[in-house]
């Protein structure tokens, strides 16, 4: 067979095709073991679970008592501050993130220093949470004190811990997100008399919304199940407190407290705790897939 330019297209060889078929299998295998996984995972810990699910039911979600001693569990202060610091630290790294996707895509700094910024903001991301806890407890907690009410660990170191862990997930996929939009748009608004930060903010962000949002529900996800630490600087306090600057709990920190020296009632408990954990971050990544379908059929 002749292509329109007379060059003959030569026939895909019997090699080639059974590459292409084992590829195929390979994939379809691997992404049915990885759901199978998820189910498995999801079907042990609510096995775990069921003592505490029968015992307690919905009434789990809405009570604060956490008493080993007379068998009376509620993990309602632990939910609240588990979306309270997530939201709290989104509210801080959206912003900035967004800021340093665009700064790092638009061409304003030279190539070279362009890279070396790039990485150091995905280097924010290999650092162990650990760290970040010593440096929230050393640096962070004392320099609040001089300036806030804040009078030891609490929910707002926490959540400015979350913020900056969280950051580079932001940033990094926002940033590809912007840069795979199609240069013609951007000087086409600039063609037709738009300036520079009215194409940014008019014609690229719109373009890259998909990948923007997705990117921070991504991030949200990793700041709902944050675990080290969260437990280093919330200060695991088992009671609703609407005050940032009183200590609170998060699903997470409950789970790495209490696990170690539990046994009976309280295990099936805390698997109840992460199972409702595991509802939530699910929660958001169907949320971010139907936000991220919705904006792309626009």
């Amino acid at each position: 067979m002749n292509s329109s330019y007379g060059t003959k297209i030569q026939p895909r060889s019997a090699k080639e095709r059974s590459l292409d078929i084992s590829f195929y299998w390979a994939a379809k295998i691997f992404a049915i073991a990885i759901a199978g996984t998820l189910i498995w995972i999801t079907i042990q810990v609510t096995l775990q679970g069921l003592p505490a699910i029968t015992e307690f039911g919905l009434g789990f979600l809405t009570t604060s008592s956490w008493n080993p001693v007379r068998s009376e569990y509620g993990v309602l202060p632990a939910i609240y501050g588990t979306l309270v610091s997530s939201l709290i630290a989104l509210l801080i790294s959206v912003p900035i993130g967004l800021g340093v996707a665009i700064f790092l895509s638009e061409d304003y700094l030279p190539p070279a220093i362009q890279r070396i910024i790039v990485f150091l903001v995905e280097l924010l991301a290999a650092v162990p949470s650990v760290v970040y806890g010593l440096w929230g407890i050393f640096v962070l907690i004392p320099f609040l004190k001089e300036i806030t009410p804040l009078r030891g660990p609490g929910m707002l170191p926490a959540a400015l811990i979350l913020s900056v862990m969280i950051l580079p997930t932001i940033a990094a996929i926002s940033r590809d997100a912007i840069i795979n939009v199609p240069s013609g748009l951007r000087q086409a608004a600039v063609g037709l008399g738009a300036t520079r930060w009215e194409a940014i903010l008019q014609i690229v962000l719109p373009a890259a919304s998909s990948g923007i949002i997705g990117g921070i529900m991504l991030a949200l996800g990793r700041a709902i199940g944050e675990t080290m630490a969260v437990t280093m600087l919330i200060g695991n306090a088992n009671k609703v407190d609407f005050s940032v600057f009183a200590p609170s709990n998060t699903i997470a920190s409950l789970l790495a407290n209490q696990f170690a020296e539990a046994s009976g009632l309280q295990v099936a408990a805390l698997m109840y705790a992460a199972l409702i954990l595991f509802v939530i971050t699910l929660a958001v990544n169907v949320l971010a897939q139907l936000l991220v379908t919705r904006i792309q059929k626009i």
